[in-house]
């Protein structure tokens, strides 16, 4: 009876997946086109060059520019990636700087970087080492989420002791709330 059952139900299932040609369907007329596709000639095509997302210059040495590292117009230029007061989370607009960075050293695997991580005046010294410490880090992570091997980037903490900015007031503590990517010989 099982058997019966399964059968039937089988049956019903396959004849309300069925269809029926409609009207159009049954007058529409097919043209083969394999033939005047196969007579046509492709028109030769531009090697396609590679975009590398917000820099809009290649990102190895071989640029128009010489090196893309001192190149002010590259954002390869840019190595200061700034951070809130006590976080080390790398905010939203530096994050295609790192990105940058880190697909430059995907594609040359014989660079190396040190990120050195920065903190304001304010906090301990051992706080502000440990800050910089995680700051750098953070970076250096973020690097090589996007590709860059571990073993192309060193990590330091200045902590207070190389400021950018002298003054004790917001916009020199915000100047010195970063970790710098530096490059030898740069």
């Amino acid at each position: 009876m099982k058997r019966y059952l399964a059968v039937v139900m089988m049956a019903a299932l396959l004849a309300a997946c069925s269809s029926t040609p409609t009207q159009e369907q049954e007058g529409a007329a097919v043209e083969d086109r394999g033939a005047a596709i196969a007579a046509t000639p492709v028109p030769a095509q531009k090697p396609k060059t590679q975009t590398t997302g917000p820099a809009t210059k290649p990102l190895t040495d071989q640029s128009l520019s010489g090196n893309p590292l001192k190149d002010p117009a590259n954002i390869l230029s840019k190595r200061s990636v700034f951070f809130e007061l006590d976080s080390n989370v790398v905010r939203d607009e530096f994050k295609p700087m790192v990105q940058a960075h880190a697909r430059y050293l995907q594609q040359n695997r014989g660079q190396k970087v040190t990120v050195q991580g920065n903190t304001d005046e304010r906090g301990s010294r051992e706080y502000n080492l440990a800050l910089g410490q995680r700051r750098a880090d953070a970076v250096k992570q973020m690097m090589t989420l996007l590709g860059a091997q571990s073993e192309q980037i060193e990590t330091v903490s200045f902590g207070e002791e190389k400021p950018r900015a002298t003054g004790s007031d917001e916009q020199s503590w915000a100047e010195n709330r970063r970790a710098d990517i530096v490059y030898p010989n740069d």
